[in-house]
């Protein structure tokens, strides 16, 4: 199949949004993951003074582990999906948090601005069609030293792990999906994952659009070898 892309894209998680949350509810340690995730990035505290990008927050899954590890920090807090993200504005949410509507390749235009002191991206890149430009978009919004936090599905390789993938996709993904109406946009789910980069592919990825300490961090149960953590920093400024 061909996968979506753009607006196609975008319509699909336009119709998919009314349901989204409770078919990531039933995928086990979904919010879970996307909390350690966060933690990964290693920032201090509560998070105050610190100002950070949730780039594709969907429903909103990715800007409360944000908040829930970093309560004290601001958030601005972005998608594409307009569905998406009138579900996610429309939740309760203590502290600052900013929703703005933009594709992650134009949020100057949207008035998405930096320095931000970190930028986490879940289940975004793997969905863009320059992940190449994104990423050094987003090392550009960051502050000198600021963190980068991916949290993606990004095979290891193993031929295990794609048999594993296309077998919970097909077997109960996608048979719900469809009952729903939204088959499409997750028969893309379960083919963009397969043609995305490795985790070491991506992690070479970050590497070359200008990141350090780059980092690529498996995820634990049923996700083991097929989600992970990538973080980075941008480079401190020439002294």
């Amino acid at each position: 199949m061909t996968l979506l892309r753009d607006e196609d894209l975008t319509a699909a998680f336009d119709h998919a949004s009314r349901s989204y949350d409770a078919l990531t509810a039933a995928n086990p340690g979904y919010r879970a993951h996307l909390r350690r995730s966060v933690r990964r990035l290693g920032l201090p505290g509560d998070g105050a003074g610190l100002r950070l990008l949730d780039l594709g927050c969907g429903t909103g899954a990715s800007t409360a582990a944000l908040r829930a590890a970093l309560p004290a920090a601001r958030i601005t807090a972005v998608d594409a999906s307009a569905g998406m993200l009138r579900r996610a504005a429309a939740k309760p949410w203590a502290g600052a948090v900013t929703f703005v509507r933009a594709p992650a390749e134009r949020l100057a235009e949207a008035g998405v601005t930096g320095p931000f002191d970190a930028v986490f991206a879940a289940y975004l890149l793997r969905n863009v069609s320059d992940p190449d430009a994104v990423l050094v978009g987003v090392r550009d919004l960051l502050a000198p030293g600021g963190r980068l936090g991916v949290h993606e599905y990004a095979l290891s390789g193993r031929r295990a792990d794609r048999a594993v993938w296309t077998a919970v996709c097909r077997g109960l993904v996608q048979p719900v999906a469809s009952v729903l109406g939204d088959g499409r946009l997750y028969r893309h789910l379960w083919r963009s994952v397969l043609e995305f980069d490795t985790a070491d592919r991506f992690a070479a990825r970050v590497r070359a659009a200008g990141f350090s300490h780059v980092r690529a961090l498996p995820l634990p149960g049923w996700q083991t070898g097929i989600a992970h953590t990538f973080v980075a920093r941008r480079p401190e400024a020439a002294r």
